[in-house]
């Protein structure tokens, strides 16, 4: 995701959807970045504004936290949303709308932000950072805008500096006489709003200032704060919170006519049982809440005591067992029905709901390809041999390694005077009698998107020493390349290949290889559905290590997916591990790597990532890969 040739944190990202999702206690509330922030009530979203884009780490971490904390503790709770639409139908009459959004929001945001310093004291250290930032800004705007003659807009900075001053004597010497009057006039108006207690409050403030200044000035240029709430008609409750978490009002809104005298019908059932009487005690019978059906002016406040008839369904009661007329098993349940109907996130995330898997086996491997795939592992044989030597040693060493300072096995002579000085004494040792075998399953994910034209040589060769190598210390594996047809995808449909050149199942087939030489690039890359697929199918293979590799040459691409395609792979990513997989991407660039090529890898998949520089380098650096994983694994 860019903006402005930046890329996205995905990181940071993560965490704002997490605090965005547990402060406002809304799950399905979505995190994203805006110019502004605010809560889109239609869309469910909310947003930290790219204002922060650009200031040091240190703002723009406190800039972000503290726009969500004002959003999800503030306007959730404490915003009344009736004030609110009043406010917005005084803007559409004012001949300066844009200089009343922004100074109701400013306003209304600075008595948010006093209850939650007050409610959450750890914040209190990150809105100075924001407060900080922010005046330096305002500063720097304010004299733009009197050498442009922006009167608004001026105007608007020294409201904002003067509300945020440490001292009371905040003066403006180069400012315009007009606006330095004008602040004077507003100034009492402004101070109270320090002590306002509702959004009421704020809004009838706003009200009079802007009814008192807007004869003399033309609306503002910039735009510096936007309405904290996005919404495209009246809210139907008072507070955000309320409005995000209600369920949908009646289908229909007839209304049934009913007189107010209660009906009384005077006949008894002949229905009773002794053995259900309760004569002697009143009962409560469970009431039903519907969202569906005829509005009724009968009463439904209070339990109903039980009633004499009441009984004659009692012998509806009885033994639960299996229908032997129907078998209703293959039926969806309501449960099932209920999560499609909300807006299920699909099994491999909300960006893949139209994505498609379609498996592509290998064809059998020509003469030639069999010939140039033996002249490949003659090029890499000497790393495959120095490789596997390598970890013979590793698994020899530990095989033959003792462990010491056990209370139970062979008797240690050399360490025979803890029998005397010690009350517990641990003189005895074992010889590891595990077996030679590495008890890991690999799968390796191959980029086949169209920017590999020029790498598909190079990576073809890497991944024949990865099957190589694996397939001599007898760990099966599978070699998968995966791409998006881009001119088949659409709204309706966007169909995901993966050429399975090498299979788990025959991975330790001394002729399998050639198939590798099949591999081609293609169009597009949907990395975190590919990842997610991947991850899944790993999962299926048992074994203690369980790593996923992903070659890749760049950020993902395919239809709908360039703006949310590194969060959803972080996303990918994160969630394959915390099922125990090992993930770990590898860049593959022919030029040299730049600092934000470097950034995106960080952001995809942390620490465990590797940069190849020099297609060249890519055999030498698998190699490299491939021996600190599998002697992690021996340890």
């Amino acid at each position: 995701m860019k903006f402005d040739k930046s890329i996205v944190d995905a990181k940071r990202f993560t965490e704002l959807q997490d605090l965005a999702s547990v402060l406002s206690k809304v799950p399905d509330l979505e995190f994203d970045y805006q110019y502004g922030h605010y809560i889109n009530v239609k869309d469910r979203k909310i947003s930290a504004s790219h204002f922060w884009d650009y200031f040091s780490e240190e703002e723009r971490h406190a800039g972000y936290k503290t726009d969500v904390w004002l959003r999800a503790l503030g306007t959730m709770t404490q915003t009344n949303l009736k004030d609110v639409n009043e406010f917005n139908k005084f803007i559409e009459e004012s001949s300066i709308p844009n200089f009343a959004t922004e100074l109701f929001t400013l306003l209304e945001d600075l008595r948010l932000e006093e209850f939650i310093r007050k409610t959450r004291v750890g914040t209190v250290s990150f809105f100075q950072t924001r407060h900080q930032a922010y005046r330096r800004y305002f500063k720097t705007q304010l004299q733009t805008n009197v050498t442009r003659n922006y009167p608004t807009d001026e105007l608007f900075c020294m409201i904002y500096l003067k509300l945020t001053s440490n001292s009371p004597f905040e003066s403006f010497p180069n400012a315009n006489q007009k606006q330095r009057n004008t602040l004077e006039q507003l100034q009492p108006y402004l101070f109270q709003s320090f002590e306002a207690k509702s959004t009421r409050d704020i809004v009838n403030l706003t009200m009079k200032m802007i009814t008192m200044i807007q004869a003399d000035y033309q609306d503002a240029v910039n735009r510096y704060f936007v309405m904290p709430i996005k919404h495209e008609a009246d809210f139907q409750n008072n507070l955000l919170f309320d409005e995000l978490t209600r369920t949908d009002s009646l289908s229909n809104d007839d209304q049934e006519d009913v007189n107010d005298q209660d009906e009384v019908i005077d006949e008894k059932f002949s229905t009773w049982h002794r053995e259900n009487e309760n004569s002697d005690r009143s009962q409560s019978f469970l009431r039903y809440e519907l969202d569906q059906g005829t509005k009724s002016n009968i009463l439904g406040d209070g339990a109903r005591e039980t009633e004499e008839g009441d009984q004659a369904m009692a012998i509806v009661q009885g033994f639960s067992s299996e229908s032997q007329e129907y078998d209703y098993s293959d039926l969806e349940n309501l449960d099932e029905k209920k999560q499609q109907k909300s807006g299920e996130t699909g099994r491999y995330g909300k960006d893949h709901l139209k994505a498609t898997k379609q498996d592509v086996d290998p064809s059998t491997p020509s003469v030639d390809d069999v010939h140039q795939y033996e002249e490949i592992v003659k090029e890499i044989q000497a790393e495959k041999l120095k490789l596997k030597r390598t970890i013979d040693q590793a698994l020899e060493h530990k095989q033959n390694a003792a462990r010491n300072h056990l209370i139970s096995g062979r008797l240690s002579k050399k360490q025979l005077l803890p029998l005397i000085i010690d009350d517990d004494p641990r003189v005895f040792y074992k010889k590891d009698q595990k077996s030679k075998d590495i008890d890991a399953v690999f799968t390796l994910l191959i980029d086949c998107s169209a920017s590999m034209m020029n790498k598909m040589a190079e990576t073809k060769k890497a991944t024949v020493l990865f099957h190589e190598v694996l397939k001599e210390l007898k760990i099966p594996h599978s070699i998968i390349g995966f791409w998006e047809d881009g001119f088949e995808s659409d709204d309706a449909q966007q169909p995901n290949y993966f050429h399975k050149v090498i299979h788990q199942h025959d991975s330790l087939n001394p002729k399998s290889g050639p198939e590798i030489l099949q591999l081609e690039p293609q169009e597009d890359n949907r990395d975190g559905f590919s990842i997610r697929v991947a991850a899944e199918e790993l999962m299926q293979y048992q074994a203690e290590h369980q790593v996923l590799l992903v070659f890749s040459d760049g950020e993902p691409s395919a239809y709908n997916y360039s703006e949310n395609g590194i969060i959803d792979t972080h996303d990918a990513v994160l969630n394959a591990r915390k099922k125990g997989l090992d993930v770990i991407g590898v860049f593959l660039s022919e030029d040299p790597i730049t600092e934000v090529e470097e950034l995106l890898m960080k952001n995809i998949y942390g620490r465990e990532h590797l940069l190849v520089q020099g297609l060249e380098e890519l055999p030498d650096a698998l190699s490299f890969l491939l021996r600190k994983i599998l002697i992690s694994a021996i340890k």
